[in-house]
């Protein structure tokens, strides 16, 4: 199975666009990082078996780019978060703050949490995609929970 790139950019854009800024927290390089993952699928030349399968293949990429942007020695000046929240939009104030405490995650928590609860993989999924057992994903998953919820707890009980 192979669709043309153009309907992939269309489906999946905001999609890598999220996970690569993710990982990067700067808007450029996660610009960069899905132009790449779709010159990448184009060079590649292969068949998927799934729709899923080409999913997580553009994932895997978007993450691994993602990852290699970080460890480069001229990494750009990242926005700091404060700017890049501003420019998004938000149902409530209680979604920006949960936003903000993903955001301040370790990378390996907040990439499980994304993909998990925004991206609707199964733990399985989650397991392939990052290349890492199905307990590992639960353990991230279970410390990622926690952690939010000290954090947010304490914003919480400090508000009272």
């Amino acid at each position: 199975m192979r669709q043309p790139v153009e309907i992939l950019i269309e489906q999946y854009k905001s999609n890598i666009y999220a996970i690569a800024f993710n990982v990067c927290k700067n808007v450029q390089d996660a610009e960069d990082v899905v132009q790449d993952t779709f010159i990448q699928y184009i060079s590649l030349k292969k068949d998927f078996e799934t729709e899923q399968h080409m999913r997580a293949w553009l994932i895997r990429v978007a993450i691994n780019k993602a990852k290699n942007k970080n460890t480069t020695f001229f990494r750009r000046h990242a926005l700091p978060l404060e700017d890049y929240m501003e420019t998004l939009t938000f149902e409530s104030s209680e979604s920006s703050e949960l936003f903000e405490t993903v955001m301040k995650l370790a990378e390996k928590y907040r990439i499980a949490i994304h993909l998990f609860y925004y991206e609707d993989y199964s733990i399985n999924e989650i397991a392939d995609i990052l290349k890492i057992s199905v307990s590992n994903v639960k353990v991230r998953l279970s410390r990622g929970r926690m952690l939010l919820r000290e954090t947010l707890k304490e914003g919480w009980e400090d508000d009272e």
